[in-house]
């Protein structure tokens, strides 16, 4: 392959002849031989942070992956991209950034893979944003391309019960409550998080590694490793070797994005019982692959596939258990059988779906984390995509169906996320309550800010089953209970969520997809009459461009139209 100039279409113009030889010096600085200016150059893009645990070991993965791209004749070159931490700035102003760290990451890889000519792109994520910004830079670039998932956290452990991020957020909630005092609040902080790797059930980061896998962009098995594990350091070094193997025959990320991948993936986001905010990234990593993808495909696949994952933030097991006994390659195998999936889908292996799977050995017969097709936790889709006078433009419910199917309400009207939160732990909300939180939106927050903090803190406080919660802001893959997010039009630009008055009636029905305000529309009408819309939240910097430029949750909140 070295000195293939048809692999080398971007690498070449960079370094390539006389005139390229300042380039060359340049280069001669950071490594490079002679040799290597004849070989492919492989983009690493690293998302390695001490931010966070999810991505504080990625440096070492990147050196594994560069591995693999120079044993396999070509030249690694290692880069890094920035991440932030969720669990960390969760329920305060700086959460406002978090969503926004998506396009920033995308950014930032289209931009150094652009400028510095790589051929292709190793693209390694580890926590819940820079996993769907890695796949957005990767539709954009177009360039043989593989993502590799940084890997789940082992469970902490305290009194013999395993613990997980969303345990501490819970915690807080039943310390309000008193039904646990500080010290045991104390342990339950101390001992939640043991290392590196991502939050370790069902939740954003998990979900998206199983779905991009599902897709066919990681090699078989990547979602479903822990992040110090012998296995995940040979995923990253297979995966080094596969990006040369897909320059060689030149499939590209246009060719395994298809609508039939993007399909596959939603099927496995429903099977695992995955998070809300899967269905905002999905539709951006759609958006960049230029496939038509929009909320109703989500109700169109939801309808014949179910819920079958006995997994957190719902259910009972972590990532680390469903790894034990086979990861999501035996549940694709399964749905495949069914007819759920599209076998004939190329992924990056350069084999289809049904090929990777043709040899996957079952679940142990003894399993119940993950089960059967026809004797599922919810026979349809836990993702329900409402519509209503609440909700024109649609919005993102999570509802395994524990909670129930229907909730009618009175109104308790939040104009920010803290004010919510402080009225939970103060005991303002109470049996029978929607809690509406609005201005929480892309361009209102302005980034869609996760609703973890009070969602979690009813969770603690026990009213899970007595309270529904409602907003324009998005939702943790953590949370669980009757909560209904993404409601688009936003507050900010008018939508009806703007003019909800506390004692106002709201029902949510999952079984005929509605988002009601007991109003009539005369006094909708005349209601949005008088609103105004508020001044913007920031005037310069980062969040005030994102506000401009940021389309709706409805179609991703993307900053790319």
């Amino acid at each position: 392959m070295a000195n293939d100039k048809n692999t080398r279409t971007f690498s070449s113009q960079v370094v390539d002849g006389m005139e390229r030889a300042p380039s060359r010096a340049m280069l001669h600085a950071v490594g490079f031989k002679n040799e290597d200016f004849k070989k492919p150059q492989i983009g690493i893009a690293s998302t390695w942070s001490m931010v966070t645990p999810c991505n504080m070991h990625i440096n070492k993965l990147a050196d594994n992956a560069a591995q693999g791209v120079n044993d396999a004749n070509g030249k690694a070159v290692i880069f890094n991209t920035i991440t932030i931490s969720d669990g960390i700035s969760m329920g305060t102003e700086g959460m406002k950034y978090s969503l926004v760290s998506r396009e920033v990451i995308a950014d930032s890889i289209e931009t150094v893979t652009g400028c510095q000519g790589f051929d292709g792109v190793v693209a390694i994520g580890g926590c819940d944003k820079n996993m769907p910004g890695c796949m957005i830079a990767i539709s954009r670039l177009n360039r043989p391309a593989i993502f590799v998932y940084g890997g789940t956290i082992l469970p902490g452990c305290h009194k013999e019960k395993k613990l997980d991020v969303v345990s501490v957020f819970e915690a807080v909630g039943a310390r309000a409550n008193n039904q646990i005092d500080d010290a045991e609040l104390a342990a339950i902080e101390e001992k939640a998080i043991p290392g590196a790797g991502s939050c370790g059930g069902m939740y954003t980061a998990n979900t998206m590694a199983s779905a991009i896998e599902a897709m066919g962009m990681s090699l078989p098995g990547s979602s479903a490793q822990a992040a110090v594990s012998d296995e995940k350091r040979k995923d990253c070094e297979r995966a080094g070797a596969a990006v040369l193997e897909l320059l060689k025959n030149d499939i590209k990320p246009s060719d395994i994005m298809t609508k039939a991948a993007f399909e596959n993936a939603i099927t496995i986001i429903i099977a695992l019982g995955g998070s809300t905010n899967a269905v905002l990234h999905m539709i951006a990593m759609a958006n960049a692959a230029n496939v038509d993808i929009k909320l109703d495909d989500f109700t169109r696949i939801g309808a014949k596939v179910p819920m079958v994952a006995d997994l957190k933030p719902s259910g009972r097991y972590q990532m680390a258990e469903l790894i034990e006994i086979g990861g999501i390659q035996p549940l694709m195998k399964i749905l495949l059988d069914r007819g759920l999936l599209h076998g004939d889908c190329l992924t990056v292996t350069g084999k289809t779906l049904a090929e990777n799977l043709a040899d996957v050995k079952p679940y142990p017969i003894d399993q119940d984390m993950i089960l059967p097709l026809d004797h599922p936790i919810k026979k349809d889709s836990h993702l329900v995509i409402l519509y209503g006078n609440l909700a024109a433009q649609g919005s993102v419910a999570k509802i395994t169906g524990k909670e129930g199917l229907h909730f009618t309400g009175t109104a308790k009207v939040f104009d920010a996320e803290e004010q919510a939160l402080q009225g939970i732990l103060n005991g303002d909300i109470v049996k029978g309550d929607v809690i509406v939180i609005r201005y929480e939106g892309p361009k209102g927050g302005p980034g869609m800010r996760e609703m973890l903090s009070p969602t979690s803190a009813i969770m603690g406080k026990g009213l899970g089953k007595e309270v529904a919660l409602i907003t324009d802001g998005r939702f943790s893959g953590g949370t669980h209970g009757f909560v209904v997010g993404h409601i688009t039009p936003e507050a900010h630009v008018g939508g009806t969520l703007a003019i909800v008055e506390n004692g106002d009636k709201i029902t949510i029905d999952a079984e005929t997809r509605n988002l009601t305000l007991h109003v009539d529309d005369a006094e909708i009408a005349a209601r949005l009459a008088k609103w105004q819309q508020p001044a913007p939240k920031y005037t310069r910097g980062v969040l005030a461009k994102y506000a401009k430029l940021v389309s709706s949750a409805s179609e991703g909140a993307v900053t790319d139209n």
